[in-house]
């Protein structure tokens, strides 16, 4: 028995979703419509869906910030598993993307829930700030251009209640951050915020190597 974290070979992956997933009908039609798309790659895995629901579920969230949203999977898996009344605000900057997320919201039920934010995301976080929502927010999920991550991250972190929880995507970024080789703008954004994180003594911290990373940060 190892004590690092099992290689995921195709194998293993596939008993992996034999056992443990749950996709929806609905899901499994927006992933698939979303995988003609050049840039499908943006999407989550059924897996971490999956385990953002529980999360969502498990902290009984109502107010929810999504920094990204592409076709609408991550959010449909966060809305359906929201307390109701809830509000879960979306940034994004594509109409062409985000007019599949909402219809696929509708078939989902939660459009009333979702509420589409089409601006650069630092805008309408900087927006939420000034309207003074602080610690209003239970959760925030940022998957959007690496660059602008550490900035993401600094105003959710004033938008989320303390107890609440920032989740980061692509924080092992398919390999790249432990690649020295590697120096191109995003790698290093990403490669910066996870040793920040690591010190961040504002927060409670575990990045967990599900699907392309996902760090989970608990507002102290």
């Amino acid at each position: 028995m190892t004590k690092q974290t099992l290689n995921v070979d195709d194998q293993l992956y596939q008993y992996l979703m034999n056992t443990s997933s749950r996709q929806s009908d609905l899901l499994k039609a927006l992933a698939d419509e979303t995988a003609s798309d050049p840039l499908a790659r943006m999407q989550i895995s059924p897996e971490q869906g999956q385990f953002m629901a529980l999360l969502v579920k498990l902290m009984g969230a109502r107010n929810i910030i999504e920094v990204g949203t592409f076709t609408g999977y991550s959010s449909i898996c966060m809305a359906q598993n929201m307390i109701r009344p809830a509000r879960l605000i979306c940034c994004d900057v594509d109409e062409y993307w985000t007019a599949v997320a909402e219809r696929y919201w509708q078939q989902a039920g939660v459009d009333d829930i979702c509420d589409l934010r089409l601006a650069p995301a630092l805008e309408t976080l900087n927006g939420l700030i000034s309207e003074g929502q602080q610690r209003r927010f239970d959760l925030a999920f940022i998957d959007a251009d690496k660059e602008n991550y550490d900035a993401y991250y600094e105003a959710c972190l004033r938008l989320i209640r303390p107890g609440g929880l920032i989740l980061i995507d692509n924080t092992l970024w398919g390999g790249r951050v432990a690649d020295v080789h590697v120096q191109d703008v995003d790698t290093q954004a990403i490669r910066q915020l996870n040793l920040k994180l690591k010190s961040d003594q504002r927060i409670e911290l575990s990045q967990l190597p599900i699907a392309d990373g996902l760090t989970l940060c608990v507002k102290r």
